[in-house]
């Protein structure tokens, strides 16, 4: 069993092979379970079944009562898109003491969600299993000894995993009120990427009226989050890097000086600018990036590290892209960053287990949400049927802001038109096989 953060996870459901693992998902000092997770089931369930009545009884047909069912995605396997797959868990969860359940709305996808379908995600248990960190949706039941919860509430829900389902039990102090006026697609969309971005900056970074920050990935969920974040600093400046298809959309979210790291070299445009460098360099890149931010601070500045996002090459885990990484990692003595006058931060939200001091920052992001001052960019939406698509998306980088999973059954003539699209898009692979090849090796990391 692999531990997955304030959860400790065990699989179970239906499963073809005749022993299937089985189990709950735990809560360190808590008796109860706040995220149930089924194995790999299969993909559709009988809801009603007929039987034929014993000899003698008339000639009707007894009619079993109809089992609850609902939508959940598992995560199977390692490797490319198809190993998240859709499928159907039978029963209503019932909340133990402690607990709610909530029917969820809308789910945020994450850039650690398509690591960890590559397996470089260590926080997710073992497949199968449901991914999901972050969602939104109504609480339909509370258990014993919840107060400050109500049938009907609209609630955000963060979880280690376990949340890409149409149902969910989740501890009552794991979620939170939504603000008036936010629709649940902002509701998935905010809690990873602004309690980063916010724990990087003002907890770490110390962000300070009249500084610099170099934002990578500006284009996507935790870039937003933090050039937003800055600008409730008075004077701050923002460097970030994106595609110049993108620069428009983070110059009018507030990037200061967008920069193509594709065709430019983003450290000599910085220092074009700022001679001097930057204050503070948000990292989520990790190898040979790592050394440039280092080597870009200012004295005093602080360096952040949160993501190795130059590990993720095409759909299934590319081992020379994780080489070459590991390779170049940024590495430096004590003695070195003392005389530098530098600070060299990690931050990892899923190996952070202190949930109050992660409750502390939603909450001031909330008011910073009904203060206007915060608001997530909704990039797309998906449905569940969809999720190879959503990963697609954002692996691709095609994404500006947060990608967004609907539980939600996809309407019928939205299928029947997605699968002509679909078959098109089939057949040009069929007409040229090594263009899906070419297109994943000209991918470099950037949005998530």
């Amino acid at each position: 069993m692999k531990s997955c953060g304030f959860c400790s996870q065990r699989m179970n459901g239906l499963h073809p092979d005749p022993d299937p693992p089985s189990g709950i998902c735990e809560s360190p000092g808590s008796t109860a379970s706040p995220f149930r997770m089924s194995g790999e089931e299969q993909p559709t369930v009988d809801t009603e079944q007929e039987q034929e009545p014993p000899a003698g009884d008339g000639g009707e047909k007894v009619v079993e009562q109809e089992v609850f069912t609902y939508r959940s995605l598992v995560l199977t396997g390692y490797g490319g898109y198809d190993k998240v797959r859709l499928q159907l868990k039978q029963g209503r969860p019932a909340p133990g003491g402690g607990e709610v359940a909530v029917r969820v709305r809308a789910c945020g996808l994450n850039f650690s969600d398509l690591m960890a379908r590559q397996g470089l995600y260590e926080r997710l248990p073992t497949p199968p299993v449901t991914p999901g960190m972050e969602c939104a949706g109504l609480v339909e039941a509370v258990g014993e000894g919840v107060e400050d919860r109500r049938v009907g509430d609209r609630v955000l829900v963060v979880a280690k995993c376990g949340l890409w389902q149409e149902m969910v039990l989740a501890p009552a102090d794991h979620t939170f009120p939504m603000p008036e006026g936010m629709s649940y697609e902002e509701g998935a969309a905010l809690p990873i990427n602004y309690v980063t971005a916010h724990m990087m900056l003002f907890h770490m970074a110390n962000v300070r009226a009249a500084q610099s920050v170099l934002v990578h990935m500006a284009a996507g969920g935790v870039g937003i989050a933090a050039t937003q974040l800055c600008q409730t600093v008075k004077d701050v400046t923002v460097f970030g890097t994106a595609s110049a298809s993108k620069h428009e959309a983070i110059k009018e979210g507030g990037v200061t000086h967008p920069i193509d790291y594709r065709t430019t070299d983003y450290v000599e445009e910085i220092r074009k600018i700022s001679p001097k460098g930057v204050d503070v360099v948000l990292d989520p890149l990790g190898g040979s990036d790592t050394q440039k931010g280092f080597n870009l601070l200012k004295p005093m500045g602080t360096l952040i590290m949160y993501g190795s996002a130059n590990r993720l090459s095409g759909q299934k885990k590319n081992l020379l892209a994780v080489a070459k990484t590991w390779y170049n990692q940024f590495s430096i003595n004590a003695l070195s960053l003392m005389h530098a006058n530098k600070a060299v931060c990690g931050f990892h939200l899923g190996y952070l287990d202190d949930f109050d001091l992660t409750a502390q920052v939603m909450n001031v992001l909330l008011e910073l949400y009904a203060q206007g001052k915060i608001k997530p960019r909704i990039d797309s939406t998906y449905h569940f049927e969809q999720v190879s698509d959503a990963m697609r998306r954002m692996q691709e980088r095609h994404n500006i802001g947060k990608v967004v999973l609907l539980p939600e059954p996809k309407p019928e003539e939205d299928q029947k038109e997605s699968q002509k699209d679909d078959k098109n898009e089939e057949d040009q692979k069929n007409e040229d096989p090594k263009e899906e090849a070419k297109q994943e090796d000209a991918v470099k990391p950037e949005e998530s």
